[in-house]
């Protein structure tokens, strides 16, 4: 007997747009497929660290931050839980903390990942637009989960992902 094409899909999730406009293509994926969708947040303690480390942040706003980031992180993967749950899509989500791209490729090879997806860099994404280190923390970790990951990555750039989301029965 041979394996399912697709059984395992990883979702990047970080609360742009794009990675949003992912998890709804995942959960097409996932829906035409019957698999499962896992979808991660992580909170970036290695940045903020190295942050703190260059006297940008000091200790209480390091903690302030990363609780804030983490409570983003609990709201994003409860909101893209419902998406698929509103398709009737299994789903898991998970809350780590660390490198990006060490903690995505991590969760991919645990669950023997057939799949990742990540959202791709889109001009209107108000997050990219307005914080040029944001858009090269994204840039980078992108470049590495492409790179290092141990299974093959897809990056959505697709702009009507949201239409066909809606009309998905």
């Amino acid at each position: 007997m041979s394996k399912q094409f697709i059984s395992n899909i990883v979702v990047a999730i970080n609360g742009s747009h794009s990675s949003i406009l992912a998890a709804m293509y995942a959960i097409m994926m996932a829906k035409h497929y019957g698999c499962t969708v896992h979808f991660i947040y992580v909170v970036d303690v290695a940045t903020i660290d190295f942050l703190k480390k260059c006297n940008f942040l000091i200790s209480d706003e390091r903690n302030s931050y990363q609780e804030e980031l983490t409570q983003n992180g609990k709201n994003y993967l409860s909101y893209v839980e419902g998406l698929a749950k509103s398709k009737l899509v299994l789903c898991k989500t998970q809350l780590r903390q660390g490198s990006v791209p060490f903690e995505i490729i991590s969760c991919a090879d645990e669950i023997e990942a057939d799949l990742i997806i990540l959202g791709g860099h889109e001009s209107k994404d108000k997050y990219v637009q307005k914080d040029n280190v944001r858009k090269s923390i994204l840039s980078n970790s992108r470049t590495e989960i492409i790179t290092y990951a141990h299974c093959p990555v897809l990056v959505i750039h697709d702009k009507n992902i949201e239409a066909q989301f809606k009309v998905l029965k």
